[in-house]
């Protein structure tokens, strides 16, 4: 009788391609695409759109990660927007308002024209980064439980990667 399997058919020799086997520095994109935090969020959308990205880091002048922003928080911040540009108005057509509030206590209901929020106004300060030898389940269970797009991997604590939803894709795609 012919024995038709072939060696890389047998488990024991078969490449581990798991994700358990995989590390992040494997997938990653060593290209970090990063914004300011003194953006304007109109530069903050110009950004993302030309570079055809969902979201990205923030970091300081001096590189330190600050947080990250995405889209997500942009259409956020302009739905809160609406609904306090609502109170406002509703507000401003109170006939005693000046006569009970100094003009200092009166800008507290102004609200922000969007030229002036910046990005640290509306990015998330809370990062989800990995070292870079770290498995990719590891990645892939961070983004499952915490419900995001995107995790940074660090080298000796300095931003090195970028690893989103799609590359893990790409990766289980290609296996």
């Amino acid at each position: 009788m012919k024995n038709n399997d072939s060696k890389k058919d047998r488990p024991a020799e078969r490449e581990d391609v798991t994700l358990s086997a995989r590390t992040a520095r494997e997938v990653m994109n060593p290209v970090v695409l990063s914004v300011n935090a003194e953006w304007p969020i109109e530069q903050l959308a110009e950004f993302l759109v030309e570079h055809s990205i969902s979201g990205a880091p923030v970091v300081s002048d001096e590189g330190e990660l600050l947080g990250v922003v995405s889209l997500t928080d942009i259409v956020r911040q302009d739905t809160l927007k609406s609904r306090e540009t609502q109170m406002y108005a509703h507000d401003c057509y109170i006939y005693d308002l000046a006569y009970n509030f100094a003009e200092e206590e009166i800008s507290v209901f102004r609200v922000k024209e969007a030229s002036e929020i910046l990005v640290r106004d509306i990015m998330t300060t809370v990062v989800f980064s990995v070292d870079e030898d770290c498995s990719l389940r590891t990645v892939a269970d961070m983004m499952v439980r915490g419900r995001i797009h995107r995790v940074f991997a660090t080298r000796n604590g300095q931003l090195s990667g970028i690893i989103t939803s799609l590359d893990i894709l790409k990766l289980l795609r290609d296996m």
